[in-house]
């Protein structure tokens, strides 16, 4: 029997990313892969707080899209991603990667350009668009090729999926009237741009059995929005859980053709 895929979920140390590990640790039979930059025996713990599944399905790995921990670092340094891509080399060597969730974010909303500050813009970038790039760079090797033997499963899309996290803000169609936000509405454009481009490859190197995706979670209760929740309704603030739970459903929803889009978390489309 061909060994089980495996898959990616990064970072998961808390929020969206750490309710996507527990929910496919739960609904799954497969390796998860999860990431934190610090603090890896914490993050496993609270993973698998609760859970009823075998603990060494899971795999905790240090990856920083930024680099900023390390001494000396340079701009978006990519030794934590790399090192942690040799390790699923080594950790499954004989299969593939099945799902990935890609979701490094933050935010700095600026309202006006007046309030734009060229250090929080360029950790924008580094984060939210220049992180999903180099983590496509050193993980989307390890999607399907064509000659691959899909893993079959309800609780799975029917191909393999690499998402990256986007947002309807970054959607250009859609910023009608509200502006603002100048430097998280270009990241979160440029991620869709990533993933149409990686879908493009995929379509080439995969043919139908691996496409690459972005996705918009709505307004999440997590730190990143933690500003803004007093002006969303009740019932459009979602919790982490409920979000990733979405999340995934939207993935297992897609079908052929429906790769390079920007999906939310209703599973409708998000034009550019």
């Amino acid at each position: 029997m061909a060994p089980k895929p495996w898959i990616l979920t990064t970072p998961a140390s808390r929020g969206i990313g750490l309710q996507l590990a527990r929910r496919l640790l739960r609904t799954t039979d497969l390796p998860v892969v999860a990431t934190a930059r610090k603090d890896l025996d914490d993050t496993k713990a609270r993973i698998l707080d609760g859970l009823d599944v075998d603990h060494d399905r899971l795999h905790v790995l240090e990856l920083d899209v930024t680099g900023k921990h390390l001494p000396k670092r340079k701009l978006a340094d990519e030794s934590t991603i790399a090192a942690a891509a040799r390790h699923c080399a080594s950790s499954f060597p004989a299969t593939y990667l099945h799902l990935a969730f890609c979701i490094p974010g933050i935010l700095h909303p600026e309202k006006s350009p007046a309030q734009i500050s060229r250090a929080h813009a360029l950790a924008t970038f580094e984060t939210n668009t220049i992180g999903p790039l180099l983590l496509i760079k050193h993980f989307s090797p390890f999607l399907p090729r064509r000659s691959t033997a899909l893993y079959a499963s309800a609780a799975l899309p029917a191909r393999a999926v690499f998402a990256l996290m986007s947002a309807r803000v970054g959607s250009i169609s859609d910023n009608r009237s509200l502006g603002g936000w100048y430097s998280y509405r270009a990241s979160k454009a440029g991620v869709n741009q990533l993933a149409r481009t990686l879908d493009i490859g995929l379509r080439q190197s995969a043919g139908g059995k691996a496409m690459g995706v972005s996705l918009h979670p709505g307004t999440v209760k997590t730190g990143l929005s933690e500003e803004f929740w007093g002006n969303v309704k009740g019932e459009k603030l979602f919790s982490p859980e409920f979000a990733a739970e979405r999340l995934v459903e939207v993935v297992k929803g897609l079908g052929e053709g429906d790769g390079g889009r920007c999906w939310d978390w209703e599973g409708k489309e998000i034009l550019p």
